[in-house]
């Protein structure tokens, strides 16, 4: 049986959900995404790019090449609900699928070509995500996942192509090399200065010069540009690790607003630890300067999951990673190597009011939000909250206003 994957991409996604929500933003040009002067792209319509406006650009360049555009902050739950309506299709025609981001998904439709058609079935999934949500999409049919991702890309805006099996060579050569997947901007300058702009190009150097240049990565390269590909689905992503960070819209050195911040994060991501009941074992803190130099530290801990054990451990890290008196433009927090299992009472330092006292406030968090109820030291930090359960084997959506 020769294995068969779709890639479903949803088109200019946060665009698109605008536009439902309001018609009027329809065929005219639109950004979505950070409001301030750091905010970024998170998406673009493709009215917009024929200015040289993508995603992942700075907003405020974006408005620069296309002052016409209209410009809209975006809701994270909004889309969530969208994503949520077009996964439960899918849930609902495929037997094994991997939902990749919040708009992209893959789908296992091997052995279909005995009973139905891969082609077939693969554009009824489509027109009925049309018909019932409204969302263009499109997508890539072939034998593995990284030709159908590109072949998704050749058939945008809004279609479908399929790649026979054989001809997954053929279909790469003449396209551009970062078209790969696998090939990012640091990757290409490289990659260019060999004189390689094309796939065929890649198709047709000697693997060992690849691995030479690039060492495993060139292997990846040079595996993928001859279509070959065996990258199982992921059903279900099992979370290592939760984090939060926070980019100031203006640098700081303002010890208050820096501390409310860190204490807001490690205090929700504490609660995110007991709602799944889950535990940490290692907490880090990453501070990134004005020059863009980003530091790290982190500590091993009994596993835990109790605020009055993270938060002061968040202080003391970040108060010994703060050393250089720079101003500074993010911060985060880290929990990882998480386990499951519940938070134990500490015999010679917890009672069992401290224990009743963390059952209580998740209690009224769980009833009435994550943020309905938080410690006075961290009042004033906004839009912490991560708005989803980071343990329900979703992949995280990146928030239209966040500025990276």
């Amino acid at each position: 049986m020769k294995p068969t994957i779709l890639h479903i991409d949803l088109d200019t996604f946060f665009v698109s959900c605008e536009r439902l929500l309001d018609s009027r933003l329809m065929k005219r040009p639109l950004l979505v995404g950070g409001l301030g002067d750091r905010g970024v792209v998170a998406a673009c319509s493709y009215e917009t790019r024929r200015f040289g406006v993508h995603s992942g650009m700075p907003m405020k360049v974006a408005r620069r090449l296309c002052p016409e555009a209209t410009v809209i902050k975006g809701n994270a739950g909004t889309y969530m609900k969208f994503s949520d309506n077009v996964t439960e299709i899918i849930k609902e025609s495929v037997p094994v699928f991997e939902k990749a981001s919040v708009d992209e998904f893959y789908a296992d439709l091997s052995g279909m070509d005995r009973f139905f058609g891969c082609y077939k079935y693969a554009s009824e999934i489509r027109q009925r995500i049309l018909r019932e949500t409204g969302l263009p999409i499109s997508f890539g049919l072939s034998q593995n996942k990284v030709v159908s991702k590109v072949a998704t890309g050749e058939a945008k805006p809004n279609n479908q192509m399929k790649i026979d099996l054989g001809l997954e060579k053929e279909f790469l050569a003449p396209l551009h090399i970062r078209k790969l997947p696998s090939v990012g901007e640091k990757t290409y300058g490289l990659l260019s200065n060999m004189g390689v702009t094309t796939i065929q190009t890649v198709q047709q150097l000697p693997l060992e010069m690849l691995e030479s240049a690039f060492g495993l990565h060139g292997r990846t390269i040079w595996m993928r540009a001859q279509g070959l590909d065996n990258s199982p689905l992921l059903p279900f992503h099992e979370r290592k690790s939760i984090s939060t960070e926070r980019t100031y819209g203006k640098d700081t050195t303002d010890m208050v607003k820096l501390e409310t911040t860190l204490f807001a994060m490690a205090e929700n991501l504490a609660y995110q630890l007991r709602r799944a009941n889950k535990m940490t074992g290692c907490v880090s803190v990453k501070i990134r300067y004005s020059d863009f130099k980003t530091y790290t530290k982190q500590k091993r801990v009994p596993y835990t999951s109790a605020d009055h054990v993270l938060v002061p451990l968040v202080k003391e890290l970040f108060t010994s990673l703060y050393d250089r008196r720079m101003l500074i433009r993010l911060v985060g927090v880290n929990y990882s190597h998480i386990v499951g299992g519940h938070y134990q009472i500490d015999l010679f330092a917890d009672d069992e009011k401290l224990l009743n006292l963390y059952q209580a406030m998740d209690r009224v968090r769980n009833r009435f939000g994550e943020s309905s109820l938080m410690r006075a030291s961290a009042m004033g930090a906004h839009s912490i909250g991560r708005g989803g359960n980071p343990f329900d084997g979703q992949p995280p959506i990146l928030l239209a206003h966040r500025q990276q």
